[in-house]
């Protein structure tokens, strides 16, 4: 077999393989769940900065792309999503956050938003200003390091019996 067949046969074979890992289901459902609740944001500029950084991933408002529905991508962006609302999901405060705490770091570190998300979302890359001034503003709307304590959404915005729902969902 001559390498120019070879080559044709390998990008051949490649575009099969892409063909048919379309038929897998994962990463293209992309249904968001009915926001609940939202935070009792401590301010707007806290929302918007969330807004343009974290819901994405971090709620059930999640502007899916065109190519979210392409695999192999699409099962990595549902990943992340899926894991970002197991953490945090800023849609369903009426539910026990058990994260919430550590968002404010997640952020002041560099944690969040993560790199390869960064890549295909330029706008949601933030300055040192807005990076410090999004952890006060969680710190101060969830609680944690950066300013806040207990956070505003915990001023009986859930109730304790949800734990109990929260394990059937």
């Amino acid at each position: 077999m001559s390498f120019q067949r070879a080559i044709r046969f390998a990008v051949l074979a490649l575009g099969v393989a892409v063909l048919l890992v379309q038929l897998v289901p994962y990463g293209r459902s992309h249904a968001n769940p009915p926001v609940t609740q939202e935070p009792n944001w401590d301010s707007p500029r806290t929302q918007e900065l969330a807004a343009r950084a974290c819901l994405d991933c971090h709620s059930n408002e999640t502007k899916w792309p065109w190519y979210s529905n392409v695999a192999p991508v699409s099962w990595r962006i549902q990943n992340h999503v899926d894991e970002g609302r197991a953490t945090l999901n800023l849609s369903r405060m009426d539910r026990p956050q058990e994260e919430a705490h550590e968002a404010a770091e997640a952020v002041s570190s560099g944690e969040m938003p993560p790199k390869d998300y960064l890549l295909a979302h330029p706008e949601a890359r933030l300055t040192q200003a807005e990076r410090a001034e999004l952890a006060r503003g969680l710190a101060a709307t969830l609680g944690g390091e950066a300013g806040g304590k207990e956070g505003r959404w915990s001023e009986g915005s859930h109730d304790e019996d949800d734990d109990d729902e929260r394990d059937g969902d």
